[in-house]
């Protein structure tokens, strides 16, 4: 199930000439003269640089030129034309290279304007290890570079979790490291509960345990009633021949793989290999359900909810959001979808060649494929009914905090601040993020506290250390205050032209939306851990930055520190405190725990860290060679900072000059 990923012949160009002030349908026009009409992937980008879109075209002067006006097209492609300052164009030899070309840049760049699947994570796999006498069974994500057997993907890692685990009930394959298994000189306790044949002492011999390898990779393989049946004779003939303590190891491993397959759900009979696509609209929002099986067996499924603008149908949604599903993903042989797409025979051309083998894409109407679809159809309706759920009350909630605090609308996006220290030490400060769908953890951060002025403790200090650096570099990186205005020195950012608001229909099916103003950066409301002091702290960071307009509220622990009794401070207002059993107040202090918890959690690790530090990694012309010397030689670095200059002379590869240097480097004072 590898796939070689084929890299395109193209040649990339690069339109920069119009000057950057210009934007618009006169730098689109100025730029499509010179434009072959072979197919290619075409960029837009801003007065900034930042892309906002990437698109393919069979022609690129014919797409391109598209663009060059802006009556007739919708107000998001007219903002999209009229916010272009500039393009860039890769010719390619073929439209399929195009697609596969355009699916990789999106999913690099992030264009404002294109589709962009959300939680793409890579899916874990179960591998059975090639590179060792004894296979090991582990769960593997990320890069198959590792000699063996790779069977997935599968939907989550608790679902592989949960499979080695009955795998290992049923055939007794080993999941310790090569060190591990090389080490030992009894069984582990994996042997004694039987869920490991203990190859390493010899309890079994490695031709019985290759033996347990080749029915694991014929179950995983697909191969489980002939598998399920040769146990069940091998059991009848144990109990035949009256041992029952045999009979009862080969009953327990039936049962573990019947509970490996009592938790997969609907297992097709006529499907061996597929993936399986449903997409469900409702309320402005777009789930993709996805079901994965292989070897004719369910390996589980997962939603994604790809942000798309509300016009655009669910057909356009999925077939931009399969090219770039499998840009990086080993792609099957079999693709089933709920609604057809446009360009699926150039989709099908695209998949095949990612994948070096023939990929088929439909939309079955009837048989058990139109099952496995209306399944997933299902599933989709349900997980989006159940994200619909969540974001009404997550809206009510931030509707509740704008009420609270006295904020014009509900925010957006709030950030929380929190410190976390041990007497000053090993300081950080961690800001979570949290908006209409809950926690935004991509967009969590942690600062090392690095002020060398600091005392040692003072929270105030470190708040004002971590507001300075967040909106600073946010004022760097956006060019605008949160308002909307300019922030200071800044160029102002560019305009619509006129008629960028003239309503007509599209056929470019890649367009998508533009999350405006939701998707700033720029946070709608300020919480920090603390009380007046850091309020002020925050208030006064905010004024030598000229962001006066940012909301701050200040979340002091109640008296004796107990929940429910914390106290509110905002700039203008006297203390106060929410109703004990107000949702809101439940809601405030889920944020703050949260960003209680990532900063102790940031704090924990640098402080590990600095545990684990050498001090002989401080030392200038100490590499790992003379490291291991000295420690070779002294047992420690305490005895090598305790030792005398003649003791580190006579150190193995320590020469003269540089035991002078060691010495000194730790009695600096003396």
């Amino acid at each position: 199930m590898s796939a070689d990923t084929n890299q395109p012949d193209t040649t990339e160009t690069t339109d920069t000439t119009e000057t950057p002030a210009r934007t618009g349908p006169s730098v689109i026009a100025a730029m499509v003269r010179r434009l072959p009409n072979g197919p290619g992937v075409y960029r837009m980008l801003d007065r900034k640089g930042d892309v906002l879109y990437v698109g393919k075209a069979r022609s690129l002067k014919k797409r391109v030129g598209n663009y060059a006006r802006i009556g007739g097209q919708t107000q998001r492609i007219a903002r999209m034309i009229a916010e272009t300052a500039a393009m860039e164009f890769v010719s390619t030899q073929t439209e399929t290279e195009a697609l596969l070309l355009e699916a990789n840049l999106i999913k690099r760049l992030r264009p404002r304007y294109n589709v962009l699947l959300r939680d793409d994570k890579s899916f874990p796999y179960i591998l059975i290890t090639r590179d060792h006498p004894a296979p090991q069974i582990v769960k593997h994500r990320g890069a198959r570079n590792r000699k063996g057997d790779y069977f997935g993907p599968f939907a989550s890692a608790g679902a592989v979790g949960r499979t080695i685990n009955a795998l290992q009930r049923a055939f007794l394959l080993r999941s310790c490291s090569d060190s591990v298994y090389e080490s030992r000189t009894r069984p582990c306790l994996l042997y004694q509960i039987k869920r490991c044949a203990a190859p390493c002492t010899a309890e079994i011999s490695l031709e019985d345990y290759a033996v347990l390898v080749k029915e694991a990779e014929a179950f995983l393989s697909g191969k489980s009633r002939a598998v399920r049946e040769d146990l069940a004779h091998q059991m009848e003939a144990a109990a035949e021949r009256l041992e029952f303590e045999t009979a009862a190891v080969y009953r327990d491993r039936l049962a573990a793989l019947s509970h490996v397959q009592a938790h997969q759900g609907i297992n097709p009979q006529t499907v061996d290999e597929a993936d399986v696509f449903a997409v469900h609209q409702d309320g402005g929002q777009t789930c993709i359900q996805v079901f994965f099986f292989r070897t004719g067996q369910n390996w589980g499924n997962r939603a994604y909810f790809p942000r798309a603008d509300k016009s655009l149908d669910a057909a356009e949604v999925l077939g931009a959001f399969i090219a770039q599903f499998y840009d990086d993903k080993p792609v099957p042989r079999l693709i089933l979808l709920s609604d057809e797409i446009e360009e699926m025979a150039l989709l099908c051309e695209a998949l095949s060649l990612n994948a070096g083998h023939k990929v088929e894409v439909a939309v079955p109407k009837r048989g058990e494929k139109r099952e496995l679809v209306e399944h997933a159809l299902s599933n989709a309706k349900e997980a989006l009914g159940r994200r619909l759920a969540e974001s009404a009350s997550q809206a009510r909630l931030l509707a509740g905090v704008a009420e609270a605090f006295g904020l014009d609308d509900a925010p957006r996006r709030v950030e929380v601040y929190d410190n976390s220290h041990i007497m000053g030490t090993n300081a950080v400060g961690g800001m979570v993020v949290a908006g209409p769908e809950g926690f935004e953890k991509g967009q969590y951060r942690k600062f090392n506290i690095k002020g060398a002025d600091l005392t040692p403790g003072d929270d105030y200090a470190m708040m004002r250390e971590v507001l300075t650096r967040r909106f600073k570099r946010l004022l760097k990186e956006t060019g605008r205050a949160p308002g909307g205005g300019d922030a200071p020195d800044q160029a102002a950012p560019p305009h619509p032209e006129d008629g960028a608001d003239a309503p007509v229909s599209t056929d470019d099916p890649g367009i998508l939306d533009v999350v405006e103003d939701d998707d700033s950066p720029w946070p709608d409301l300020v919480l920090i851990d603390g009380g007046q002091g850091q309020l002020s702290a925050a208030r006064a960071v905010m004024a030598e930055l000229g962001l006066e307009d940012v909301p701050l509220v200040a979340i002091a622990k109640g008296l004796d520190r107990d929940a429910g009794r914390e106290e509110f401070h905002i700039p203008g207002r006297q203390p106060f405190r929410l109703a004990p059993r107000d949702p809101v107040l439940y809601f405030v202090q889920r944020l703050r725990d949260e960003a209680h918890r990532f900063a102790i959690g940031s704090h924990r690790a640098r402080r590990k860290k600095a545990l684990a530090a050498n001090p002989l990694d401080e030392i200038p012309g100490i590499g790992p060679t003379r490291k291991r010397a000295l420690l070779r030689h002294f047992g420690s670095a305490k005895a090598v900072s305790r030792a005398g200059l003649a003791d580190l002379e006579a150190a193995p590869g320590i020469s003269a000059q540089m035991a002078r240097q060691v010495y000194d480097f730790f009695h600096e004072g003396e």
